[in-house]
């Protein structure tokens, strides 16, 4: 963990009346202090990794610590796919768009003799793999294309309420790791903000972020495709267009970060190579800093993969985590439950 400590100087009333509004939290004993982190982010196992954390949130919110850090430079950024949801056996964005071409084949029958699109209708998966991210970029676009932005979101919320993961038969917004949901909410207690920065589209991914993850849609930070004004007889719309103006992964997410927020967070979570930048940017900064690399290693519970993966591939990350301080989370050794429990498991553990 990247821990780096700043003094600041700080009014005594100021600090007497944070500890007052705190009830006295800082003054807390070792003993009451084990307590209250036992109450604390229950899907984590016990040992170094929950500690860490447990920790970082202590020393940057303790008004007499040294590393305290004030709540509007509390912010929290976090990857989606692989970091807050499951993005195997391949992203979610893209088994809409996979759904969406079969939906929309009948008005596109040159797609039937056109690649990547016949790979999709013939359930050519290995064809379409071999069309690479540019392939997969083709099938994006022309299935977010077309529509104003109002009715993409329609779509999407659409899709999500009948769409199933092929493996689990569960709901998508249910494949969300139940670890990283009580670590967005105890952030949020603690007075961070919690950002999504993901490669995904941000209006994909605002449709369903602040009911899955509490986030809101202004906090969410992902690519962009292109946009068109337009003011017709039904008024004024915002047309989707088949062209990307920003793909915010690897050092695109620095820049995001800083467009959209104007601060450097103060600590970070991903789970590939492609958050490698944003891990590397939010550390680098003065004071107290926490990089965090979620590592799929349970192929009991989820799927383990990392270095040679073409989904979430995690390689460099590790090689240099434990130079750079930041914590690799071990799914199978950290995590006690994996995925959200489904309504049915919720009723049936009360």
């Amino acid at each position: 963990m990247m821990l780096r400590s700043t003094s600041r100087s700080r009014p005594v009333v100021a600090l007497g009346i944070a500890m007052i509004l705190l009830g006295g939290c800082a003054s807390l004993g070792p003993t009451e202090h084990q307590h209250a982190h036992a109450r604390e982010l229950p899907s984590w196992r016990d040992g170094e990794t929950r500690t860490a954390i447990l920790e970082f949130v202590q020393r940057v919110t303790d008004v007499s610590s040294p590393d305290y850090v004030a709540p509007p430079e509390r912010i929290a950024v976090f990857d989606n796919d692989g970091t807050l949801w499951s993005e195997r056996p391949m992203y979610v964005q893209l088994a809409f768009a996979l759904d969406r071409i079969a939906a929309a084949a009948d008005e596109h029958p040159e797609w039937r003799t056109t690649e990547p699109f016949s790979f999709v209708l013939e359930g050519d998966l290995g064809g379409l793999a071999s069309a690479g991210e540019h392939g997969i970029v083709e099938i994006v676009l022309a299935t977010h294309a077309g529509t104003d932005t109002e009715k993409f979101r329609s779509t999407v919320a659409d899709w999500l309420e009948t769409a199933r993961h092929p493996d689990t038969g569960r709901p998508y917004t249910e494949m969300v790791y139940q670890p990283m949901l009580e670590l967005l909410e105890f952030l949020r207690a603690n007075d961070f903000e919690t950002w999504i920065v993901s490669g995904g589209g941000v209006d994909f991914m605002r449709v369903f972020a602040e009911e899955v993850y509490g986030i809101p849609t202004e906090q969410v930070i992902g690519s962009l495709g292109d946009l068109n004004y337009e003011v017709g007889p039904d008024g004024p719309r915002l047309l989707r267009l088949p062209g990307i103006a920003f793909i915010d992964d690897k050092a695109g997410k620095p820049i995001a970060i800083h467009r959209s927020i104007g601060r450097r967070p103060i600590a970070a979570f991903g789970n590939s190579d492609g958050d490698f930048e944003m891990l590397e940017w939010t550390t680098a900064g003065d004071g107290p800093r926490l990089g965090v690399y979620i590592h799929h290693t349970d192929a009991e519970r989820e799927v383990a993969y990392d270095r040679t993966s073409s989904i979430g591939r995690l390689d460099r990350g590790l090689d240099e985590a434990g130079d750079r301080g930041w914590i690799v989370v071990d799914m199978a050794e950290d995590w006690t439950q994996v995925f959200k429990a489904s309504p049915v498991e919720q009723l049936d553990g009360d």
